[in-house]
């Protein structure tokens, strides 16, 4: 039975918003935040990489066009020192607090786009980040699953948006959107437990209340 706004809170956990670029996973994680809120949960709403003070710093490096090139290992092992300092400061802390995390992107993120799209191998990145974050997992990874087409209409509306300039990964990554997609997809079939795969071309309530219906129980 799903609980309604008015329901005492279901107990607290954690989630991660995965997907290529331009899938929507800022606006859903967002949407996700805003639903549990209202049904009366205490959320933090965070990000990857970031969600620290230390991980917003490697964020600037690493996305920034003009650190390009970085080499793959040095881009993996970033990414990873950001997530750790992610997962010890920001989500165990919020989840023993008795707060809901949700997450724009997690260590799925780098399996796919370091193990796949830099050809570094699913497993390797794989036993990296589960060190890194002490093998803390989501409860529940959604994957936006959109098509190539529509992840470039909605790159390009946004870079024509005031201030916003495509960062280095979005640059280099961009004409790999098949080979990330089907990466994505392969990962949630592989543990339909702990994934639930949605088409992110539905309107963000519809993905947000399929969510809901996964994770909110009486």
């Amino acid at each position: 039975m799903i609980q309604d706004a008015a329901s005492t809170p279901a107990a607290p956990l954690f989630l991660a918003v995965e997907g290529p670029d331009g899938s929507g996973k800022s606006t859903q994680a967002a949407a996700l935040a805003d639903a549990l809120r209202a049904r009366g949960a205490s959320v933090v709403l965070t990000r990857e990489p970031g969600g620290t003070d230390l991980g917003e710093r490697i964020r600037s490096l690493v996305l920034d066009p003009a650190h390009a090139p970085i080499d793959a290992r040095t881009e993996a092992l970033l990414f990873a020192a950001a997530r750790a300092a992610h997962a010890e400061r920001a989500i165990r802390p919020a989840l023993a607090a008795g707060s809901w995390v949700v997450s724009a992107r997690y260590v799925d993120s780098s399996i796919v786009y370091q193990g796949r799209g830099r050809g570094l191998g699913l497993e390797p990145i794989a036993t990296l980040n589960d060190w890194a974050t002490g093998s803390l997992l989501p409860d529940l990874t959604v994957v936006l699953d959109v098509a190539a087409r529509t992840a470039e209409a909605r790159r390009r509306t946004r870079e024509q948006g005031a201030g916003h300039t495509a960062d280095r990964m979005e640059q280099e990554t961009a004409n790999q959107h098949e080979l990330l997609r089907s990466a994505f997809l392969e990962r949630a079939a592989a543990d339909p437990e702990r994934y639930l795969v949605l088409d992110a071309s539905r309107p963000t309530q519809e993905l947000t209340d399929a969510v809901l219906e996964r994770v909110w129980h009486a």
